[in-house]
């Protein structure tokens, strides 16, 4: 607390230490606690509750009663309360970055971006509320009518990860929201202060109790808080952001119920850059696509293929980017723009990744190891004249390390792209219109960027393709995975 409030953090109420369930700010019902740290200092920062399946099922049943008015409430109403939370958002956004620094380590100029970023989906939801429309159907015969109607699905559990701690809750609670549903959101147990901060304004915004509801847990009781979510006969739908490991866990726990699920699972993302590139652009979008959060983000430039003619031009440009561009550090401090990343796990992930590919026989041009021993810092790295089989080409890296593969043709480019069981995102960069609609279509991911490396949006539809995920999250489409169509034939004799 003291932390922040020496980096200015105006309403100290904010940092919640609590949950919150039916209305009501709630410790666990075992009375424990589990520490949230500051992964740039190592440091204790907050104690939350340590939740278990009591205190979910408590939050299940609080959602599962104020659906059964939520529901009913008017699409406008709806609309007018997520117009409240999102100007509320706009009021505290320094304070809510400041947290969000605090607990997850990224540059206070990142976070102030994902505020933004976090609080468009209230804006945009809040819009979109009063566009969930229904459909009269040409009836067959002169005896009936037919008529579709767009219903919410009930109570919605959502299990968000720690490396956009703020949007992704946004992104998920204003669909459901906007739709009629009730909500159960479990946040990363790495960062759950900037999930609570954002319900204290949701509170405030008037959402009645039992609305919104959230679960803190530690890494030991995630498995069983998130089994109750997945298998509970009140719950009519899940929505996940995170592994592809612990999606397909949650898409295997929810068959039972047959319940409604939206999965935005990992990415091995394709950077493809052409002869016909224009190469500073290239480099550009590059550095936002790899380094945005220290490269711990699912759509991530993963895989980088540069085409031969242009490859050591290219390098050069991108080392030259690195070296001046990034600066390593403590979120607060002034001009760092490369945080810390998470925890000791994935650190160890990383650094495993890097060693294996150099053993492999990749090169390191730059970085390639932990900035200082026994920190989370990891050098911004550069390896080059990696191959397909490298670690760092079949998995995804998570973190600031560029691997770069020349190509020779477009094909070769295809199908080395496509060649993964993933498909979130892909980028790629040529001035040849003809080849823009050509990769595009040919692309097996859900999303590509086209000489634009920033893609994401609320009017965007995000999602994946293959084992990436189901469902889309932002646009229009984003409210589909909370509504369920009931169609009425009315008989007119």
């Amino acid at each position: 607390m003291e932390m922040l409030k020496g980096h200015g953090l105006r309403f100290a109420s904010l940092l919640r230490q609590e949950a919150y369930i039916g209305g009501k700010w709630v410790s666990a019902s075992n009375g424990k606690l589990f520490p949230v740290t500051n992964p740039s200092t190592r440091k204790v920062i907050a104690n939350v509750p340590d939740m278990d399946e009591v205190d979910t099922q408590a939050a299940i049943d609080a959602a599962y009663e104020a659906f059964q008015t939520w529901q009913r409430t008017t699409a406008k109403e709806r609309s007018l309360l997520l117009r409240k939370w999102h100007n509320l958002m706009e009021e505290h956004k320094e304070d809510l970055a400041l947290i969000m620094t605090a607990e997850a380590g990224k540059p206070l100029v990142e976070a102030r971006g994902e505020i933004a970023y976090g609080s468009s989906f209230l804006e945009w939801y809040s819009e979109e509320a009063r566009r969930i429309y229904g459909e009269v159907a040409q009836s067959p015969t002169n005896s009936k009518e037919m008529i579709f109607l767009r219903q919410p699905i009930g109570v919605t559990s959502m299990i968000t990860p720690w490396n956009f701690p703020n949007a992704m809750i946004t992104r998920k609670a204003a669909a459901a929201l906007a739709a009629g549903c009730t909500c159960i959101i479990k946040p990363a147990e790495d960062t759950p202060l900037s999930g609570l901060a954002a319900v204290d304004l949701a509170e405030k915004a008037g959402f009645p109790p039992g609305v919104l509801n959230v679960v803190t847990a530690s890494r030991k009781n995630t498995p069983a808080v998130g089994k109750l979510l997945c298998t509970s006969s009140k719950v009519a739908g899940i929505s996940f952001t995170g592994s592809t490991a612990v999606g397909r866990h949650l898409y295997e726990l929810c068959a039972h119920g047959i319940k409604r699920i939206g999965l935005e699972l990992g990415g091995n993302a394709p950077f493809i850059v052409f002869n016909s590139a224009n190469i500073k652009s290239a480099v550009e979008g590059l550095m936002v696509a790899k380094f945005r959060n220290t490269g711990q983000a699912c759509i991530s430039a993963n895989r980088i293929l540069v085409q031969e003619e242009i490859y050591d031009e290219f390098l050069e440009a991108l080392k030259e980017s690195v070296s001046k561009n990034l600066i390593v550090g403590d979120g607060f401090d002034k001009g760092v723009n490369q945080g810390p990343l998470i925890n000791d796990s994935q650190l160890r992930k990383v650094e495993n990744i890097v060693n294996e590919s150099v053993a492999a026989g990749a090169k390191v041009v730059l970085g390639g190891k932990c900035l200082k021993k026994g920190s989370l810092f990891f050098e911004p790295t550069i390896l080059s004249e990696v191959t397909e089989d490298m670690s760092c080409f079949q998995e995804e890296v998570f973190g600031p390390v560029i691997s770069l593969k020349r190509f020779t043709t477009e094909e070769e480019a295809l199908k080395i792209a496509n060649s993964t069981d993933q498909g979130l995102a892909s980028y790629f960069y040529s001035q040849d219109v003809s080849q823009v609609w050509r990769v595009a279509r040919r692309l097996e991911t859900g999303m590509v960027g086209i000489n634009e490396s920033l893609i994401s949006a609320a009017e965007g539809a995000f999602g994946g393709v293959k084992q990436s995920g189901i469902g889309r999250e932002g646009s229009k489409h984003g409210i589909d995975d909370f509504t369920y169509l009931k169609y009425l034939c009315i008989g007119v004799n």
